[in-house]
């Protein structure tokens, strides 16, 4: 992976003066003031208008990863913002800007948000993490109104078998310990596929439990919580580029941490939260194991695709080599071992 892949990668031609245009393009003028956001997905900016728009002076104007989602498929995720904005749940949607929400400049997809800012929940805390519970069990409940049309599912097939079938002809995977990934993700594969709903096309009857539209991404550093006395205390997304549909677990599993005791401990206070808004199914509890694998699997996939991004080779210097596959590996046996466990209760 050669300097002149970087090069030629897309975001290089994204520089100040692209994103400034892109702005003007939709009617709105910086003042030359902006920020790049921490985000290796897509390049996030926050910009400094020079007139307020809807009442904000600051604007955060996403470059959505080319060719990542299709104009479709980032339509669905915006009007999932704006049904969860009309049920009254803190969400931060796209502006509409001349009766559109997705816009294109330069080559790219963006879409341009009102900025909102937040910390991250302190997730030691049971108040903060049933607070939490009773926000996802009301996105679960706009999200479990209707079906994505567009967007993919959360499953095996795209999660596992598809990232693998990538690594393994792109000579991704380290060749000292090949055979051996490719073993314990096999194992790995027949412990997931025995759960129907992570099982691609398995239809709702036989995998019993729902799959709804979700944020995805769940982990701490997507919530954004604002402190109470202030407007809107409490959590909020102001992202949901990973939406797909799948079982509800997906979006409580990430915000545990800590040995078995402490993750029952505060799975109990999440689901205590969802259940004053929505039913929780306790079967789902048995997927956490091995959704938690499809994301170990999806995730050496994710870095080795983006290599020629320059972001991911400076800020990932590790992966790719025998001792990070080594560390695959020996993940792959320890959840095989999780799988075979009992599931974690509430």
């Amino acid at each position: 992976m050669t300097s002149d892949q970087h090069r030629a990668h897309p975001y290089s031609s994204l520089t100040p003066d692209v994103v400034q245009d892109a702005l003007a393009h939709v009617g709105l003028w910086g003042d030359g003031r902006m920020a790049a956001l921490n985000s290796f997905e897509n390049r996030v900016y926050q910009v400094h208008l020079e007139t307020p728009v809807n009442g904000h002076e600051q604007v955060v104007v996403k470059f959505y990863r080319p060719d990542r989602w299709s104009d479709a498929q980032i339509a669905e995720e915006h009007t999932f913002a704006e049904e969860l904005v009309a049920a009254e749940i803190p969400a931060v949607p796209p502006l509409r800007l001349h009766g559109q929400t997705l816009h294109h400049f330069g080559g790219f997809a963006f879409s341009v948000s009102p900025r909102r800012g937040g910390r991250r929940p302190e997730l030691d805390n049971f108040e903060v993490l049933e607070w939490i519970g009773r926000f996802l069990a009301r996105i679960h409940s706009v999200g479990a109104g209707q079906p994505f049309a567009e967007r993919p599912a959360l499953d095996a097939a795209s999660f596992a078998r598809e990232p693998r079938d990538w690594l393994l002809e792109h000579s991704a995977v380290a060749p000292e310990v090949r055979t051996a990934w490719a073993v314990a993700l096999e194992e790995a594969l027949a412990l997931i596929e025995a759960h129907p709903t992570l099982r691609t096309g398995a239809p709702l009857e036989e995998a019993g439990i729902a799959r709804i539209r979700l944020h995805g991404d769940c982990h701490p550093g997507n919530i954004l919580w604002t402190p109470e006395g202030q407007p809107g205390a409490g959590p909020h997304f102001v992202d949901l580029d990973d939406a797909r549909s799948g079982p509800a677990v997906q979006d409580l599993w990430m915000l545990l941490s800590g040995d078995r005791r402490q993750q029952t401990q505060q799975l109990g206070a999440l689901i205590d939260g969802y259940e004053q808004f929505r039913p929780f199914d306790r079967r789902e509890l048995a997927l956490i194991e091995p959704l938690r694998t499809l994301r170990l699997i999806h995730y050496s996939a994710w870095i080795a695709r983006r290599w020629d991004d320059p972001a991911f080779p400076i800020n990932f210097p590790w992966f790719g080599t025998r001792d990070y596959w080594q560390g695959q590996v020996d993940m792959l046996v320890e959840q095989i071992e999780e799988m075979q466990g009992r599931p974690l209760v509430a």
